[in-house]
């Protein structure tokens, strides 16, 4: 098969490395890709969506995977427009993608379908906004895509009306209205599942830890790190989460007329009331993907394309046991800025045992991988512990390093220890 996977971060260096890891030889492509996938998949000179569809149509593309979010719901949407095209995607059409892209939307389904979730309210204005934080603490999303940065959970007033005024009046993210949740309290834990029409099968639970610091300190990131393992989560709470989560998820998406083919992540509290939504993602969560697909096994890549053609065959692939732990190098800034153009090393020392995925690289001209982005680097490994695992990824990790890195050294120990 001829593959196409959109994006170029360490998710999509993830999902590549799975689809090479499937028998057969398939041809892989990316779009944009980077230096680092470029040693698996070959990239793609497409700069918008209808210049991808037309470089799709002439070379045969038989299957291109949704990595990243934004596509899906650019312009007509990658999804559709290849449906137009005739070529099977793994990733949900623009109208189903909304509950991505628009937090305020994801909520009108979940009360909608009865889902459990947080209240909330809507805020237009900076003045309605003010008038709404009367309690602390409290949540507050941007409705819209912003890279996992959209999100503040505010213990202060002043912190909370700091991110109301970048949303309303500054407008850091870009238009749009700000979704003001109750703060639920309990751990969290990161369910994907893959969807194809009223079909739906739970893949392997993860966690990840998004704060910037130790002990769950500092600003939200895109992610520091995660964990993934089926024992996250008993065999009772995952058959709770599937009746009264995933099954009502799939059946709204039907009944609402949102057709749905790829992977849905759903963010979940675990509440002393029970599991209770605090968001959607229409692909595979990062940086969860690189501790969930290592534990992959079997013909992944036949496994989606069947999928993408509406067939969903849960036996072409199954999860190893064990643990798998992802560890995040970020780079100096981040993630209020990022600095790009620091020397990586210590790349060549990274043990064979361990996988690296690039998240944010790029080559110098001496050919050296630097810097190009908030979260740099993962790595990632596997055990039949957690407490292996964390030892060997964080074994893994050490030698690599660069001016201004930022890495937490407690994934996998906090919420566990």
């Amino acid at each position: 098969m001829k593959i196409l996977v959109t994006g170029k971060g360490g998710r999509e260096h993830a999902i590549l490395s799975a689809l090479k890891a499937s028998p057969g030889h398939h041809e892989l492509f990316a779009c944009p890709g980077s230096d680092a996938i470029e040693s698996l998949a070959t990239r793609v000179p497409a700069t918008d969506l209808p210049s991808l569809i037309a470089w799709m149509q002439s070379n045969a593309i038989d299957l291109c995977v949704a990595g990243e979010e934004s596509w899906l719901v650019q312009g007509d949407g990658l999804a559709n427009l290849c449906t137009t095209a005739g070529i099977p995607c793994w990733g949900p059409r623009k109208e189903s993608a909304q509950l991505e892209a628009s937090k305020i939307f994801a909520k009108k389904f979940l009360q909608r379908h009865a889902i459990p979730t947080a209240g909330f309210s809507v805020a237009t204005t900076l003045e309605e906004a003010q008038a709404a934080l009367t309690t602390l603490p409290i949540v507050l999303k941007f409705d819209g895509l912003a890279a996992g940065k959209g999100v503040a959970v505010c213990t202060e007033q002043s912190e909370a009306e700091a991110f109301v005024t970048d949303v309303l009046d500054k407008r850091v993210f870009g238009p749009g209205d700000l979704l003001i949740e109750q703060c639920l309290t309990g751990p969290e834990i990161s369910i994907f599942v893959s969807v194809c029409d009223d079909t739906y099968q739970i893949l392997m639970p993860a966690r990840d830890y998004k704060r910037i610091g130790d002990a769950d300190q500092g600003p939200n990131t895109g992610g520091m790190g995660a964990v993934a393992s089926r024992q996250l989560a008993t065999p009772e709470l995952l058959t709770q989460i599937e009746h009264e989560i995933v099954q009502p998820t799939v059946t709204g998406l039907i009944t609402d007329g949102l057709p749905y083919r790829g992977f849905l992540y759903f963010g979940i509290m675990l509440t002393p009331n029970g599991p209770q939504v605090l968001e959607y993602n229409c692909r595979f969560g990062d940086p969860e993907a690189e501790a969930v697909l290592p534990m992959v096994q079997g013909d992944f890549a036949s496994y989606v394309f069947a999928a993408a053609k509406g067939e969903l065959n849960p036996d072409l692939i199954h999860f190893k046991e064990g643990w798998s732990i992802c560890l995040i190098s970020a780079s100096a800034g981040y993630p209020a800025t990022s600095r790009s153009g620091d020397l990586i090393t210590g790349l060549d020392q990274v043990p064979q045992t361990a996988q690296v995925f690039h998240c944010g690289t790029r080559k110098n001209p001496n050919g050296h991988y630097e810097t190009n982005g908030g979260r740099v680097l993962a790595v990632v490994a596997q055990a039949p512990t957690r407490e292996a695992a964390r030892d060997a990824a964080y074994a893994a990790t050490h030698p690599i390093t660069f001016p201004g890195l930022q890495r937490r050294t407690d994934i996998a120990t906090l919420h566990f220890d």
